[in-house]
Parts: structure tokens; sequence; C-alpha cells
């Protein structure tokens, strides 16, 4: 973006955190601060705040693109050296980043959005809640402003988990290390729950899947096999393996599961039964249709950054501050109540809508940069072809142009 670009959308930035409200995270001074410039250059980290009117004063001075604050804890949160800002305690933080699910892409955006939130949904009801016995007095649900939803849990008695620790949560929610074997000892109970449930059911949902792969035209089945293709690279990857799996295998398996005898087997627990076999390994797609099913039933959790550890792990870790805008988009990042995360609910949370933070009031001309991208802000509804100029309110040109989807036109 060139420099006039981000001067005007720094200047609406600016416009909003001189009269918004702020959230201010719980013990504030034990807090580090980081913000990302407008412009480029080297984010501005090790900052700490007594007050939300210092906060203030400080986003006034430069209004920031991205603004972010402290999972953890720390006594001196603005020492530079990590080691001496005295390390005690985090927040339990789980990122779900719409951009990390498969088959899902951001140019239909608020497709992905609505995918992504269902995912969030799951991750509390059918792992955290039942399973870790966490309770919702200390949950914070935030939009994350741009691509997905951040779940905070400030449970006093956890915070002082370490990494090893959380990675075992994260182990467990993504279906690490699952013993199949423990899981089909129980396949046959109705009662059964955790990983043996998700397995059963998921199960039964990847051989219709597969079905449509044998049956269905090209067009159907492709993304179907890219999205198994992408589900067994994830499994690998958390097994450690280094095993490629590509088109020919998904389409094998499908051709296997035909057999009416061995689909009754499998969906009985019987996934020996699946049988054929690779390079003399006669459980080759049996363990690739489990690592697709495990794959596909666990929860994508968003990565940290340029490291394979997720935001969960990482114990000095800095998040989105909720009421900041995201300057990737310009929505805000909002917090909302649990059950507006259900998409089967009354009132499921609409970011597209009431994360709308810039004005709406004055217009701006756009050209569109990008072919075949969707989405809609607020009531505007946004298809785009390439060179297509749109005059549109500042919220929403701040959202295509922040998001690479346009460009200022020379009149703006």
């Amino acid at each position: 973006m060139s420099s006039t670009g981000w001067a005007k959308f720094a200047y609406l930035f600016g416009e909003y955190y001189r009269t918004s409200d702020f959230w201010l995270p719980p013990r504030l001074r034990m807090r580090e601060w980081m913000f990302i410039p407008f412009g480029g250059g080297t984010p501005l980290r090790h900052r700490a705040f007594d007050d939300a009117s210092r906060l203030r004063q400080f986003l006034l001075r430069s209004p920031p693109h991205s603004a972010f604050y402290s999972t953890a804890y720390w006594r001196k949160p603005r020492e530079y050296k990590m080691v001496e800002k005295e390390w005690k305690g985090a927040d339990l933080i789980f990122d779900l980043d719409g951009d990390h699910l498969p088959g899902i892409s951001d140019v239909d955006f608020e497709g992905m959005l609505i995918a992504i939130r269902e995912q969030a949904h799951r991750l509390w009801n059918d792992f955290l809640e039942p399973e870790f016995g966490f309770d919702k007095k200390f949950l914070q649900v935030t939009f994350s402003g741009h691509r997905g939803y951040h779940l905070h849990y400030r449970d006093p008695t956890i915070v002082h988990l370490d990494s090893e620790a959380r990675r075992e949560l994260v182990a467990h929610i993504r279906g690490e290390g699952i013993d199949v074997g423990v899981a089909l000892e129980e396949w046959q109970n109705p009662d059964a729950s955790g990983w043996t449930k998700r397995l059963r059911e998921g199960l039964n949902q990847t051989l219709q899947r597969l079905d449509t792969v044998r049956e269905g035209e090209r067009k159907q089945a492709k993304p179907v096999i890219d999205e198994m293709i992408e589900s067994m690279r994830r499994s690998a990857i958390l097994s450690g393996k280094s095993i490629k799996r590509g088109p020919t295998v998904v389409e094998k398996i499908a051709e296997l599961i035909e057999h009416p005898e061995r689909r009754r087997r499998l969906l009985n627990g019987n996934w020996n039964a699946l049988g054929g076999k690779q390079r003399g390994d006669p459980n080759f797609y049996r363990n690739a249709l489990i690592d697709i099913v495990r794959s596909d039933r666990g929860i994508v959790l968003g990565g940290a950054g340029e490291t394979d550890e997720v935001v969960t792990v990482d114990t000095r870790r800095v998040i989105r501050w909720p009421t900041s805008l995201h300057g990737k988009c310009g929505l805000r990042v909002s917090e909302f109540p649990l059950d507006r995360l259900d998409p089967d609910g009354s009132n499921p949370f609409d970011p597209l809508t009431e994360a709308i933070a810039l004005p709406m009031s004055k217009s701006i001309k756009v050209e569109t940069t990008i072919e075949h991208a969707s989405t809609r802000v607020g009531e505007y509804s946004i298809d785009t072809n390439c060179g297509d100029m749109l005059e549109l309110p500042e919220g929403v040109a701040a959202f295509l142009v922040l998001k690479g989807w346009a460009k200022l036109a020379p009149s703006a």
C-alpha cells in the first residue's frame, strides 16, 4: 500500500482510538504490549501501561496497524530481555484461524468465518468443557478481527502450566497420539465419548465423502481428494512421520470401501477389514484412513508465526488486544458471549456486521485488484473482478484495501 493509502487509514484508526471504549486485560501492569506500525517498520515491544489513559495517549501519538498484549504476566514487563522480565504465569489461549482449514479459501471470506466459528464452538463444547472440565466463568471469547476466533481462558489454578503441559492439551485436541486400539475396545458402546465417539461418527461421514470420490464427477471429487490429502499431511506431521500420500491413495481407499461387507465391518469397528497393502505394508490404507478421520475430527488450531508451535503452547506470546482494530482488514477485535458461537443458536455472532468500527457515513472510491473474491461487509455484498471501480463507505473500503483486494482510486 502506498504511503498515501496507509496514511488515510492510520488517520481513521486514530479517530477510532480517540473515542472508543477500551477493554483492559486483568493485571494490566504485568502485561507487555506490542504494536505494529503502519507502513512497515520494526514492531514496538516491551511497552507497559498503568491505566487506559496512558494507553490511549500512546495510541493517539502514532495509531498502530495492529496492537497486542502479552498472554503472560511479567514482574517487569518493560525489560528488553525475556529472562529479566520474570515470568509469573500466562493465560491459556486457543487461536482458531480460518486460513488453516482444509478446503476453505480466504477469497470466500464469509464462508470461511462461518466454518471457523463452528470449529471454535466444537473446541469448547466437544473438548474444553466436557473433557478438561473447563468452567465458562473463566472464559473470554473474541473474534480475532480478521480470519478467526480466540478463546482466552484465565483460571487462576492453571496460569502456571508450563509449555509441556499445554502441549499435552493441544495434542489431545488435534488428535495426536490417539490410541486407536483403546478406541476400538469402546466402539460398540453407545455411551462412548471422547475420541471413540469422534472416530465412530467421523468414519461414517468420511466413507460418504469417499463415495463422492469414487462416484462423483471430477469437479465434485477433486476438492474432497485435496482435503483428504491435506488431512493425511497434517496427521503425518503430528505423528512425526515423513510419509507422502497423494490422490492415488485416496482413490484406492474409495475403491476398497465399495465392497459392502468390508464397509459393514469397518463401521462395526474392524478397521483391519479395509485390506489392501502398499510396499508390503498390510496396514498402509488402514493407517491412511485413520489419519483422514482423525484430522477431520480434530480442531485446527492456528500456528505461531514461523514455528510449528501453536499459540496455546507458547507461554510468552502476545495476542491481539480486544477492542483494537486489525490492520489487515480494519475490523475490530470483538468480545461476545460464548453461546453466540453456536451455529444453531438463535443469534450467532456476525463479525461482518458487528465488528465494523470504522465510519460508514462517508464514501471512498477504490479499484479492485483481485479476481473472484467475495464477502459481505455490513449490508454490502462484494464480488470482485479485477479493475472494478467502486464507491464504498469508508469501513467497507478499508476492509478491501487493507486486505489487498483493492487500492485507492486516484481521486480518493
